[in-house]
């Protein structure tokens, strides 16, 4: 009796890991385990989310699934065949699940308790592991486009937590807790700032056809955005060439591209303007300020503004300064006499007095 109630305790116990997670109606301990499709597809539900978070390695095909709870003669047989090399993939410890006779072992309730605890766990570390890399300040370089975005991400919350005075959070600090936090202290400072400071510049309600004639508009601004990008980083490129025909480039040439290439090669002509900074623009965005105000010159002034430049050639580019030019005169030749063919006449030289 003593044995029979601790298995029911154990088994409440990954029932209520299971609801934690988001996963319900968990088998009990009589259930019939691999022959049952609930059993199966609790199974499957897990190793799918599994998946979807990045924690097996085999790379699957597109549509195929982790483990497959379907219906049939031959169901049992594939979900145990599935079951052996996911549990081979995931590493997983116990040498009973991952024996030779899978089969019979998940017929003694222990086994399917231990392997339904084994999922969870899996699917409580790579939920944290996930979490960990959205909120870890220094992520661990990887390549592909989703690791890139994902860095975006980092350094944005790290921008945003700095600019409200926050300190960077923990290794795994729940993202609910992270907003809370973010929350919190938006409110707390929404008092201290000036009436109507933060009104949005799109006020209007977005239905379907809006949203469409703003992202057709948000393509367009982005498309003329990476043309005139596309110009200045040629500019840019004219101007840096023209610093190497000097003869003291010849012995700084490698040093100066040593500094200049990685900054150019950091320059890309698309821009990262996207909707979300039409969502999150204010109403003071369409002040226009000028160029040379006080305001302006705080965030555009810097050392090289003070320097003067001295003496240098006049290169011209005033024609109307310039006199006409004179046609040049040619006096005849002793051979004939005749004017050759094709030579420009000006005129006649008068006869002198």
């Amino acid at each position: 009796m003593e044995g029979a109630e601790a298995g029911e305790q154990e088994w409440a116990a990954v029932a209520q890991d299971l609801l934690a997670l988001g996963y319900e109606g968990c088998p009990g301990a009589a259930s019939p385990g691999t022959s049952c499709p609930d059993f199966r597809a609790l199974c499957a539900r897990l190793a799918a989310e599994l998946a979807t978070l990045g924690a097996l390695e085999r790379e699957r095909e597109e549509g195929t699934e982790a483990l497959s709870a379907g219906d049939g003669p031959g169901a049992e047989e594939e979900f145990l065949r599935q079951l052996a090399g996911l549990l081979w993939e995931l590493h997983c410890p116990d040498r009973e699940l991952c024996g030779g006779d899978c089969a019979a072992s998940l017929r003694e309730p222990d086994a399917r308790l231990r392997l339904l605890r084994f999922l969870c766990s899996e699917v409580q570390a790579a939920r944290l592991l996930r979490l960990r890399s959205r909120l870890d300040p220094n992520p661990e370089p990887s390549c592909g486009e989703g690791a890139e975005a994902g860095s975006g991400m980092v350094q944005e919350l790290i921008l945003t937590l700095q600019a409200l005075g926050l300190p960077r959070p923990t290794p795994g600090t729940p993202a609910c807790q992270l907003l809370r936090d973010l929350h919190a202290k938006i409110s707390e400072l929404l008092p201290s700032l000036p009436p109507e400071s933060l009104q949005p510049l799109l006020n209007h309600p977005l239905d379907a056809p809006r949203w469409e004639v703003l992202a057709s508009l948000s393509q367009s601004l982005r498309d003329q955005y990476g043309c005139r990008r596309c110009l200045l980083l040629k500019r840019l490129d004219l101007t840096t060439s023209a610093f190497h025909w000097s003869d003291r480039a010849e012995a700084q040439g490698e040093a100066m591209k040593a500094v200049l290439i990685p900054i150019r090669e950091a320059l890309t002509s698309e821009s990262d303007v996207s909707i979300a900074h039409v969502l999150a623009a204010r109403a003071d965005l369409s002040r226009l300020v000028p160029a040379t105000s006080k305001t302006a010159r705080r965030g555009t002034c810097c050392a090289i503004n003070k320097v003067l430049m001295g003496s240098v050639p006049d290169r011209g580019g005033r024609p109307n300064e310039l006199e006409a030019p004179m046609p040049s005169w040619q006096s005849r030749r002793e051979d004939g006499g005749g004017r050759k063919a094709g030579r420009q006449c000006w005129g006649r030289k008068k006869k002198k007095k």
